[in-house]
């Protein structure tokens, strides 16, 4: 699947916003976004960012836009994470 120009951001803040590189994803694998690092096993991806994106003291929640802008994924994660 092409996801080029997807986007992944803080559902609860609108931001930051991650949009994907030119990227297709095979069915059955998976990339993964970190924050400041860069880790190629993982395909690579970073919002480049010197602080944290998602809160750590409140639970957060990641949503993955479509191209339309529609959300296709959410994904809550608990303080401390």
């Amino acid at each position: 699947m092409d996801i080029a120009g997807w986007q992944l951001k803080d559902i609860a803040d609108g931001t930051p916003t991650f949009q994907f590189p030119n990227i297709s994803i095979a069915p059955g694998d998976s990339v993964r976004v970190y924050t400041n690092e860069f880790h190629l096993e993982s395909g690579g991806l970073t919002f480049g960012r010197g602080t944290s994106i998602w809160n750590n003291s409140t639970p957060d929640e990641a949503g993955l836009f479509d191209l339309t802008g529609s959300l296709v994924s959410s994904k809550s994660y608990p303080p401390g994470c």
